[in-house]
C-alpha cells in the first residue's frame, strides 16, 4: 500500500489537485461534500493515505479508523444531525464502490429507509 495513488480521484482531492467543498481536514482525514448528494447532508470522509477499501484495512489501521469515525461524529454534530444519520462504506464493485479509496458516506437530513439498496 502506498501513501498516495496519483491516478486516484480521492488522493488527488486530498492533495488539493481537484477542488472540493471541505468541511473538515487535518493531517490524517478529510471530509468534503459529495458532488452528487443522495441526502440533504452527504459528506464523504476519507483518509489522506490511499487505502482501497475497508477490506484492505489492517490491525495497524485501528487508530486511523477511530479518527475517521471521530470526524463523522464531529461533522454530524456540525451539520445538526441530532435526529440521526447513516454511515455507509462500499467494498468492491458489486457493492457499488466506484472510487477505490476508502471513504465513509455520512448521510442525513431525511428519514432513511431499510433495507438500503
Amino acid at each position: 500500500m502506498t501513501d498516495r495513488d496519483p491516478e486516484c480521484l480521492f488522493c488527488r482531492i486530498a492533495a488539493g489537485e481537484i477542488p472540493s467543498d471541505r468541511v473538515h481536514e487535518d493531517d490524517d482525514v478529510i471530509a468534503f461534500r459529495d458532488i452528487a448528494p443522495r441526502a440533504p447532508t452527504h459528506v464523504l470522509v476519507i483518509p489522506r493515505r490511499h487505502i482501497a477499501d475497508a477490506h484492505a484495512l489492517t490491525d495497524d489501521d485501528a487508530e486511523l479508523l477511530a479518527k475517521l469515525f471521530a470526524v463523522v461524529r464531529r461533522v454530524a454534530d456540525a451539520e445538526g444531525l441530532e435526529r440521526g444519520y447513516r454511515v455507509v462504506t462500499n467494498v468492491g464493485p458489486e457493492s457499488g464502490q466506484t472510487v477505490f479509496h476508502l471513504h465513509l458516506h455520512l448521510l442525513g437530513g431525511r428519514p432513511m429507509a431499510w433495507p438500503p439498496g
